[in-house]
């Protein structure tokens, strides 16, 4: 059952800001004529005659038939059109058996049909149509006398040559990571999937940015209910621009109070293949290589494409490190703080003395301590992100050691809370998903306070309301502690441990897909 959208959205499209443009201003110029002169003029109205805006008019061979084209420099590959476009029109009746026709319909005919080599070409009399497609990067041939317009794809802005991506790096795996090229990654999914079933449904997002959006699933395998009730999400966008994927990524959401990701982001084409291949939801955005995943477990937050690639007893290993890990990234502070504070009688005698011999002189309780220190390791991350890779590197190595090395000699940390903040930062690096680790990174403070308020009974009070809100959060309405809660144990052999790949033969359970089995085989 698909829990039902928290809030209530405008289901209606609203035109884009060129319709809009165009229905506001009642001159009958805005509107295509048969006249070519006129209709230069509309679209230099219309888009202010910008300085990038190419227009080329010429006459058709030896004829008097006037032809114009029109594109967008820097967004049309010139080349392209110099070629197939320009060359050909210009050639036309080279040969003695080429017959140019009279009327300009039956030109802009014969141009469709026999002349332009290309692939990608339509013909189209919206205005509104044309001025996207010419936005877009598409170029647009008018011929006068004639109210049809040719639009050939000509898309040719310069791309980001592919790399290894930098926030998901691997030992054993693909090099290859999306570009801000939305044909370029689909290119990277159909080379991994090359199932006819697989499914690209494009659409146009924006009422002045007009990105492109494309969903990407294989039909046979995924939920017709999870694809029904990510396009109505979809549809429900109504906004002047998107930037990046994380305006849909906020926009779709279940809970938007949730510190936890709902929808995964990645720039592995792998990643995404894998996870089309177990009938999940990929959702490409244009100009940016994050594409995001949908639905999520906070399990599959936690996994690596790496697992799958090594042996299952090293890829088990690995997984069972980054839940520790992920433990320890919440609740070393809130432990010590506990400890330190209220049950110091649960610490070893020989731990304890040492512990409190640090402690001497340290003019600070724990809590505030691990507050100052916890708040340091995040301003020395935040400013190394935002800095120069180079000098980000050093200060972040530089100044951890330099600032914990002052604040102990100076008397106001101890040593040792000095290194539980270090083995803290240590296990947030750990996390897979960066998202995910900025959600730990969050509750972390909220673990804190509990354990500085109850000691230990508030680190177990915070680990139970963690667990309260992650039992009723949602991915899109499927469950985020799947296959924990609800209790699903044909799953458990890709939870925390990485079964034999030939043990792994069904799709998971909590995603409802038509083919559930992975293997000729069956079985579970």
């Amino acid at each position: 059952m698909m829990r039902r959208f928290l809030s209530q959205r405008r289901q209606k499209k609203t035109p884009s800001l060129i319709a809009q443009r165009l229905q506001q201003r009642n001159d009958p110029t805005l509107t295509l004529s048969t006249s070519l002169q006129q209709n230069m003029e509309t679209f230099k109205t219309v888009l202010g005659s910008p300085h990038d805006l190419l227009i080329r008019s010429f006459t058709i061979g030896n004829t008097k038939h006037s032809c114009a084209v029109i594109a967008i420099d820097g967004l049309a590959n010139c080349d392209m059109l110099d070629t197939q476009v320009l060359g050909q029109i210009q050639l036309m009746i080279s040969t003695a058996s080429k017959v140019v026709p009279t009327e300009p319909d039956e030109i802009v005919g014969m141009l469709y049909e026999e002349v332009l080599s290309v692939v990608e070409i339509s013909k189209a009399t919206d205005l509104t149509k044309i001025l996207e497609g010419i936005l877009s990067g598409d170029t647009a041939i008018f011929v006068d006398g004639s109210t049809e317009v040719i639009i050939v794809d000509s898309k040719g802005w310069k791309t980001r040559a592919i790399e290894e991506p930098v926030s998901e790096g691997l030992v054993r795996g693909p090099r290859d990571g999306f570009t801000e090229s939305i044909r370029d990654n689909t290119v990277h999914i159909r080379r991994r999937i090359k199932d006819p079933n697989l499914r690209f449904e494009g659409s146009i997002i924006g009422r002045r940015s007009r990105t492109d959006v494309i969903i990407a699933y294989i039909e046979n395998i995924v939920d017709p209910e999870l694809l029904d009730e990510v396009r109505r999400r979809i549809s429900t966008i109504d906004v002047d621009e998107i930037e990046e994927s994380g305006f849909i990524e906020q926009w779709i959401e279940d809970d938007f109070l949730s510190p936890f990701p709902q929808i995964h982001n990645t720039e592995r084409p792998d990643k995404v293949s894998g996870a089309l291949f177990q009938g999940r939801i990929a959702i490409l955005v244009d100009s940016t290589p994050m594409v995001l995943i949908l639905p999520v477990t906070i399990g599959l937050l936690l996994h690596s494409p790496e697992d799958y690639y090594e042996r299952w007893i090293v890829g088990s290993l690995a997984r069972l490190l980054r839940y520790l890990a992920a433990f320890l990234a919440v609740y070393s502070p809130a432990f010590y703080i506990a400890l330190v504070t209220f049950h110091p009688g649960l610490i070893p005698s020989d731990l304890a003395f040492s512990i409190a011999a640090t402690r001497d002189g340290v003019p600070f309780p724990a809590f505030v301590e691990a507050i100052m220190m916890v708040t340091t390791m995040e301003l020395l991350q935040e400013a190394g992100l935002r800095l120069p890779k180079p000098i980000g590197q050093t200060i972040g190595i530089v100044g951890g050691l330099v600032i914990g090395d002052a604040a102990v000699s100076a008397g106001i940390v101890s040593p040792v809370m000095v290194i539980v903040v270090a083995l803290t930062a240590i296990a947030s690096f750990a996390i897979p998903s960066y998202h995910l680790a900025i959600a730990f990174r969050m509750i972390r403070f909220f673990a804190m306070l509990m354990a500085a308020i109850f000691g230990i009974y508030g680190v177990v009070l915070s680990l139970i309301a963690i667990m309260i809100h992650l039992s009723n959060l949602t991915s899109i309405g499927y469950p985020y502690l799947a296959p924990l809660a609800p209790h699903m144990p044909k799953d458990w052999k890709d939870m925390i441990l990485r079964a034999p790949v030939t043990f792994l033969k069904t799709r998971p359970d909590a995603l409802h897909t038509k083919d559930e089995n992975r293997m000729n085989t069956g079985g579970s």
